[in-house]
């Protein structure tokens, strides 16, 4: 008997809620076709030749009951030469028809890979100019799905051949206008099984059309989940996890099936009520004429096999067609979340403020009552102020979450913050460009991202093709030369998906390379050494002093270390910069520090601070070690 769920796992089940998506309301089908339109415009002449050979297959298949019914007639009054020029001309429409099914599927699926591929493109694209605040608030898999299921959903409108439906219409009226011409009173009673028909395709559309849209939500949640758990396998394991994660798998999948099940059984059941339908309506044809041939002679065998041949093609457009619908479905469902994620409006913005006249004069940052919250109310920064003069080292010094990884994000305009102002080079960062004021930073991140690839083409980063001397270079000044060209393969060893296949010294290493081969004025060191042993720290020293020589640095570390190497401290706690310190003099500022106007009196031309003319590491070091005996915290 299984364990009745808790509370706490409720809880944590319905939080996993998150992964659901909201269902969309009503869509209107016409219009999603018109924004797919300009991705197909670019190949419209392959689906411009898909259509025309859809057309001339309908009307090679109106001629086919013809024939057949001349054939008859011709065996029945036995005239061998009428049997083959039948027999020929049925052989001749049946190889045209295939060669013009190959021709129009090949044009079709052509025009509909290139469409998609185009399609895939934008997404990414699009998804690469998102700001960050997206991310935060949406999972990763819910994003995985838009680029590959519902693409591959909308992708079944030239695969599964829906638009197709076009010929099923033109060979509707054909072979309506056929069967009136040969007679109408058997018409009439092929076309009296139209309604339940009808009332059948109006049931199942809607329940179908919730279907697919059912499936499209689950399978964001399954491909959501599914990324969570594999990222966090390791901690999974650690805790002994596995079965309880794979009861929620459990239940998330048993969704997922029973949504698949919905939309089964309403395909099954439109494709055997019309055939059920098309069997009845062929029966009382038979019936009929059976009763009528006896008192009408133009009701003669040939034309009764005609008859009833196009009834058949009658139905198979209409049982196509539902089936297409069905299919249609799907699609639509998987372009309206598409066009969802395209119709969001959480994008970067480009540079919104009208450059700086005259930028101010040796400065490389600068932030001033600057206020950010990552959430409306919940403020992670409260007017912070401090200016950081071109060539000093700046470290960041507080508590976890006091705010100091955000100050970094703000001057890279990952996020955008509410009030106050930030400057990089004397510049407003709302006046440049993200990329250009991104190409001015060199950041080494405390969770190193590697990427597939090789070492090479990780230390390169910031360039298409790596210059090979110069990631050797780079790798040579953090020290590290040595260690990865012992890799087999050396500077072209493979590095796997996020770097598993490296330890985490080895991929800060890495960082501090990929940092030094940017060669940026600026560098963000965002707890660089915080996951290093003490083997590769004594690498990194020499690493650190590479890395920062002849630039502007903000260096954001708890390790004496680090600090060590630094001009200045800048304390944050809770949002706020409480003090600053030069270490070349044991200067305190205390908040009186957080306005902007103060901090340039206080800091007017000097490296360090109004008592220092020049960097004395030295005084740093025996100031810190000082400080270190008494005890104090920075």
């Amino acid at each position: 008997m299984s364990a009745k769920p808790s509370g706490t796992s409720k809880a944590a089940a319905k939080l996993r809620d998150f992964h659901e998506e909201e269902r969309l309301g009503r869509a209107y089908d016409a219009q999603l076709l018109r924004r797919l339109w300009p991705f197909m415009r670019p190949h419209q002449r392959y689906f411009w030749a898909a259509l025309l050979m859809i057309v001339l297959l309908a009307g090679l298949n109106l001629l086919r009951p013809l024939v057949m019914g001349g054939l008859i007639a011709h065996a029945q009054q036995a005239q061998p030469s009428g049997l083959l020029r039948y027999g020929l001309l049925l052989s001749s429409l049946v190889l045209g028809t295939q060669a013009l099914i190959f021709v129009q599927a090949y044009a079709m699926q052509v025009a509909g890979a290139r469409a998609l591929a185009d399609l895939r493109s934008h997404l990414f694209e699009f998804m690469q100019r998102l700001e960050l605040r997206y991310y935060d608030r949406t999972p990763v898999g819910r994003l995985v799905t838009r680029a590959t299921n519902d693409v591959d959903a909308v992708g079944e409108l030239f695969s599964s051949g829906v638009l197709n439906a076009v010929g099923d219409l033109v060979a509707l009226v054909g072979i309506v206008i056929m069967m009136l011409a040969l007679d109408v009173r058997m018409s009439l009673i092929a076309f009296a099984t139209l309604p339940a028909v009808g009332l059948l395709v109006w049931y199942v559309r809607g329940r179908a059309r919730e279907a697919y849209r059912d499936i499209r939500v689950k399978t964001a949640r399954l491909n959501a989940f599914l990324n969570e758990q594999v990222a966090g396998m390791s901690v999974v394991q650690a805790y002994a996890r596995e079965a309880s994660m794979a009861a929620e798998f459990g239940g998330i999948n048993a969704e997922y099936r029973d949504a698949n099940k919905r939309s089964i059984y309403y395909d099954s059941v439109l494709d055997a009520a019309i055939e059920l339908v098309g069997t009845v309506c062929i029966a009382s044809i038979l019936w009929w004429a059976g009763l009528k041939r006896v008192s009408d002679a133009t009701l003669t065998f040939p034309l009764v096999v005609i008859f009833t041949q196009y009834i058949k093609q009658f139905f198979e457009p209409i049982s196509m067609l539902t089936q297409r619908y069905t299919i249609l479905q799907s699609a639509m469902s998987g372009a309206e979340r598409i066009f969802k994620l395209l119709d969001e409006t959480a994008l970067e913005r480009e540079g919104d403020r009208a450059p700086t006249a005259q930028p101010v004069p040796g400065e490389a940052v600068a932030l001033e009552n600057v206020t950010f919250a990552y959430k409306p109310g919940t403020p992670v920064l409260r007017e912070v102020s401090f200016h950081v003069r071109r060539g000093e080292r700046v470290a960041l010094v507080g508590a976890t979450g006091a705010g100091k990884t955000t100050v970094t994000a703000l001057l890279l305009r990952l996020y955008d913050f509410e009030e106050g102002t930030a400057r990089v080079l004397g510049q407003d960062v709302r006046s440049y460009d993200r990329r250009k004021l991104r190409d001015l930073f060199s950041v080494v991140p405390q969770d190193v991202f590697l990427f597939a690839g090789t070492v090479a083409s990780n230390v390169a980063m910031s360039d298409e093709t790596p210059d090979l001397a110069r990631v050797e270079q780079a790798l040579s000044r953090v020290g590290a030369l040595d260690l990865f060209l012992r890799r087999p393969g050396g500077l072209q060893a493979p590095v796997d998906e996020r770097g598993a296949n490296f330890s985490a010294g080895e991929r800060q290493l890495l960082a501090f390379a990929r940092a030094l081969y940017r060669d940026a004025p600026l560098l963000i060191l965002d707890e660089a050494t915080a996951s290093i042993d003490s083997d590769t720290e004594a690498r990194l020293q020499t690493a650190l002093e590479a890395v920062m020589a002849g630039r502007t640095a903000l260096v954001i570390a708890h390790r004496l270390s680090t600090i060590r190497a630094v001009d200045r401290i800048v304390v944050f706690h809770h949002g706020r910069v409480v003090e600053a310190e030069c270490l070349h003099h044991g200067l305190d500022i205390n908040d009186q520090i957080g306005r902007g106007d103060r901090l340039r009196a206080a800091f007017p031309t000097r490296r360090c601070c109004s008592r220092c003319s020049s960097a004395r590491p030295d005084l740093a070091r025996r100031n810190i070690g000082a400080r270190r005996n008494r005890g104090r915290r920075l």
